[in-house]
């Protein structure tokens, strides 16, 4: 046995779990957990400005690769609390992340000492375990447990919080015979697979809701071998985006309320089964269930067995892992193909693909101030299938999942429950220091970009380059336009006269001259003919300069993005697509 300090010991499991990339800010408190990563090496560590940025930054760390959990840190006090949304975020969209936080001495915890806040307490609500950690040689079991408790069953945050004599006591630790500890994970049975495709078989036009935890699983592979075997189209919900490649013929959109398309709308309204794999029924994809559920009969797969029947009861459920759920279907679809007992889903495949092609939305517009449907369509000329995108809340996600393209799984990184503005530029950090090599490119409106535009400047100082693309029509526009229910445009415009921008001529503040006072690069775009040539600038400027580039497009101040309030009720406030010039990077495939 070796005697270290207990915070060594708690480097040492970190790396021997290998969870070795941090994001955050030192301090007083956690100046300890500091020294022990300076001195073992092990552990990559990216300084935030904020350490809310920190704890998203954490957060598309993990979403960007299978088995990543980021790691965020910071001192007492309000540090943790800053860190909460970050939790809520990732707790609300299933994504294990690691907060370690300072803490004041065991002795003066109950003294009101200098920020000395129970923290775990106040996240409890928003991780999977919250916990101070009162004796030193806990230490180590308590990292232990916090990566299985991460990993089994839904995944989700931990927060360990450190008092900082804790972390300096002595105490015994080995880690050469350190092991985690072992993760269970529901599986589905054969007879369960049976059923399941017992129930498809019945059916006429059956769907597959394909949900994030099929992401989270890694088994996007195995949906689609599935839907191949079985000729069903699939549904990906916002979070499982990119499981099926956006040009497979079997991808039958998206739907709901905002991140929908008008295809995917109408073949989930002309279905009579819908087999849910790792999805939470949200009400953004279902609005109102009695038109959802209609007659249709549902299957729901879900890793957590209370999950199963919290929106509606479906007619069968499964408890199971995304994986192991979808390899037990494999098998069993590939027998029932060898002995022909497969229906032919060719006609209701087919009749799918001909509503892709009829019903797009309009997306070419030539119209100056510039109309943001243009900017998805020359963002799709501009980045190739490989391309990650990152966003969060606003009509500028919303947009961009109905006129977009994915075609992998982890390249739709999306806030989802929570939508918490600033996510992006700090998320978009974490998952291009997971992803170096690939094209990055965020997504935001003018407000979600102001929330931690801070976090530039960790781009710029660790040389973290990706592409921002922010769209600007000053104004909150999704809370605009909800407010137009209640006949008011109120506290929610963002322009105003900049003294030292004229050229802006309203539009407020002047994001160019803030990112590059950040040390990045920025261009401007004012006319739909410049969008383009400003991506592929920006890609140039990207490789040359190795910092965040942003892509500013001053849109025209108010559009009204297609949404409802059911999904067979969506208002379309634009003009519809007629001919293939209408939306000319539009994937309709025809047979």
């Amino acid at each position: 046995m070796t005697r270290m300090r207990a915070v060594d010991a708690a480097v040492l499991i970190l790396e021997k779990e290998g969870s070795t990339q941090a994001f955050g800010l030192p301090g007083a408190a956690i100046n300890p957990f500091y020294s022990a990563m300076k001195n073992h090496g092990g552990i990559k560590h990216v300084l935030a400005r904020h350490v809310e940025g920190a704890s998203h930054m954490a957060e598309g760390y993990t979403r960007a690769k299978a088995g990543n959990i980021g790691i965020c840190v910071g001192t007492s006090g309000p540090a943790g609390t800053d860190m909460i949304t970050g939790l809520y975020s990732a707790s609300a969209d299933s994504i294990p992340i690691l907060c370690i936080t300072g803490q004041a001495p065991v002795a003066k915890l109950h003294k009101e000492d200098f920020q000395a806040v129970d923290i775990a307490s106040i996240a409890k609500p928003v991780t999977k375990w919250a916990v101070t950690v009162m004796e030193a040689a806990q230490v180590p079991g308590t990292f232990q447990k916090a990566f299985q408790v991460m990993r089994e069953g839904r995944p989700g945050p931990v927060l360990i919080d450190l008092p900082v004599d804790v972390q300096q006591a002595q105490i015994e630790f080995d880690i050469d015979t350190y092991e985690p500890l072992p993760v269970s994970r529901p599986a589905a049975t054969r007879a369960q697979a049976e059923k399941v495709l017992s129930f498809l078989a019945a059916a006429e036009q059956p769907l597959i809701v394909a949900g994030g935890g099929i992401v989270n699983a890694d088994a996007a592979d195995l949906l689609v071998e599935f839907a191949e075997l079985t000729g069903i189209p699939v549904v990906p919900t916002l979070m499982g985006w990119g499981v099926l490649p956006d040009d497979h013929p079997l991808m039958a959109g998206m739907v709901g309320l905002q991140t929908s398309h008008r295809y995917g709308n109408a073949t989930l309204l002309a279905s009579d089964l819908v087999l849910g794999i790792g999805n939470r029924w949200a009400n953004r994809h279902t609005g109102g269930l009695e038109v959802y559920q209609g007659r249709r009969k549902f299957i729901h797969v879900d890793i957590e067995p209370t999950q199963i029947g919290r929106v509606f009861a479906p007619d069968y459920g499964v408890v199971s892992d995304a994986r192991a759920a979808l390899e037990v279907f494999v098998e069993v679809a590939r027998e029932r193909a060898l002995e022909g007992r497969l229906a032919d889903r060719s006609a209701w495949a087919a009749e799918c693909r001909k509503r892709r092609t009829e019903l797009q939305r309009k997306t070419h517009f030539d119209v100056v101030p510039i109309k943001p449907q243009r900017v998805y369509e020359e963002m799709n000329r501009a980045f190739g299938p490989e391309v990650r995108y990152v966003s969060t809340i606003g009509l500028s996600q919303i947009q961009a999942a109905q006129m977009l393209h994915v075609y992998r799984p982890r390249h739709w990184i999306n806030a989802g429950q929570a939508g918490p503005l600033g996510w992006t530029v700090p998320a978009t950090l974490g998952v291009a220091v997971a992803d170096p090599d690939s094209m990055v490119v965020a997504l935001s409106g003018d407000y979600d970009f102001q929330f931690l535009i801070e976090e530039l400047a960790v781009g710029a100082q660790f040389n973290i380059p990706y592409i921002h693309v922010v769209v600007n029509n000053s104004y909150l526009g999704l809370i605009r336009q909800a407010q137009r229910g209640f006949d008011m445009d109120f506290c929610v415009q963002l322009s105003f006269e900049n003294i030292n921008s004229p050229e802006l001529n309203g539009y407020g503040v002047d994001h160019v001259k803030v990112a590059e006072g950040l040390g990045c690069k920025a261009l401007r775009v004012f006319e739909p003919d410049g969008i383009l040539p400003a991506l592929e600038q920006a890609k140039k400027l990207m490789v040359e300069h190795q910092v965040p580039i942003v892509v500013e497009i001053i849109l025209e101040r108010i559009t009204n993005v297609s949404m409802g309030l059911e999904i067979d009720n969506i208002t379309e406030f634009e003009d519809l697509a007629e001919v293939p010039a209408d939306a000319p990077t539009a994937l309709a495939l025809l047979d």
